[in-house]
């Protein structure tokens, strides 16, 4: 094998090529299958939390069906000057084979305000020769304007096909491990995949962590993630502001809902009896608002707040 291959982190190196092999909801799978059956698609917002197969599924789009495509990270490159040379430069000439072009904007919630008027624009001057895919965790961070003029595809995993994408992520990542030689416990790797599911990406790099300590066995579901979740806790016990913002911004890759639910299930325990209650309320209200506010970061920070000032711990 290319020793360059050999060494690249497992997600990348293991990324599914085509849409049959992403492990996705099965309507959302059989309408990106559509996509590739009738050879084109329409421009797309794929929308749900990070590691889910987001951009994975951009890439197998463009790679089936022989689209030139480049991508642009909406967080680090989301200004108007990128707008104006890399996406117009690309965008706005024809390919060398003559196929469709497509720019992928990953991360596209982190786009500049004056750079999405400028985007809605362009969508619609290009349209005819590049399509556009916006890949987000948070949809109600993208101008209406720009939402409207895609196809919104929903990558979130929920009900009972969370125990069937669970079997097929075993499946993936024990085949995984038996191609790299790693000794591991089923039992363990499969704690690892319930605990992580959907969130592909971390569960390869745990493992690949993981694997380069020696043979992976239970203690890789002590040290899934649990350490920032008590650093989390005793910080809020403390009343740390500064370091319960820096917390955030560290953990921005996390879903708001995997936030709240841990917090619901883990730290609600940790209070007395008569401030229980008023974290479920907040936990409610908090939860509700993270679904509408233009930035989820900020709304995160000022449930804690009110943790902070309103429950009290057990001693």
């Amino acid at each position: 094998m290319d020793p360059v291959i050999q060494n690249l982190v497992w997600f990348e190196k293991y990324r599914p090529k085509t849409i049959a092999e992403c492990i996705l909801p099965s309507t959302l799978k059989a309408e990106l299958q559509g996509y590739v059956d009738q050879g084109s698609f329409p421009h797309l917002t794929l929308v749900g939390p990070s590691g889910t197969g987001k951009t994975t599924a951009a890439f197998a789009l463009c790679e089936q069906l022989g689209f030139e495509y480049i991508i642009i990270n909406g967080s680090l490159d989301g200004n108007i000057d990128t707008l104006r040379t890399k996406i117009s430069q690309f965008a706005g000439t024809v390919s060398m084979s003559g196929a469709r072009k497509v720019v992928i904007i990953d991360e596209a919630d982190f786009l500049t305000n004056a750079t999405q008027p400028a985007l809605r624009r362009f969508m619609e001057e290009f349209a005819g020769n590049c399509g556009f895919v916006f890949t987000c965790n948070y949809p109600q961070r993208i101008m209406k304007e720009v939402r409207g003029r895609t196809t919104e595809l929903d990558f979130r995993v929920v009900g009972p096909e969370k125990k069937e994408m669970a079997l097929q992520f075993f499946k993936r990542v024990t085949e995984i491990l038996d191609k790299e030689g790693v000794q591991y416990d089923k039992s363990a790797v499969a704690g690892l995949v319930a605990k992580l599911l959907p969130n592909y990406r971390k569960m390869l790099n745990d493992l690949q962590g993981a694997a380069a300590r020696g043979p992976i066995d239970s203690e890789i579901l002590v040290n899934v993630g649990d350490s920032e979740w008590n650093r989390l806790f005793a910080l809020l016990k403390a009343k740390n502001f500064t370091e319960i913002r820096k917390w955030v911004g560290e953990n921005s890759d996390l879903d708001s809902s995997t936030v709240f639910r841990r917090i619901y299930d883990e730290l609600a325990p940790k209070l007395t009896p008569e401030t229980m209650p008023v974290l479920i309320l907040y936990i409610a209200d908090y939860q509700f608002k993270a679904a509408w506010v233009a930035d989820p970061e900020i709304n995160l920070v000022a449930f804690f707040v009110e943790v902070m000032a309103n429950v009290s711990f057990k001693d």
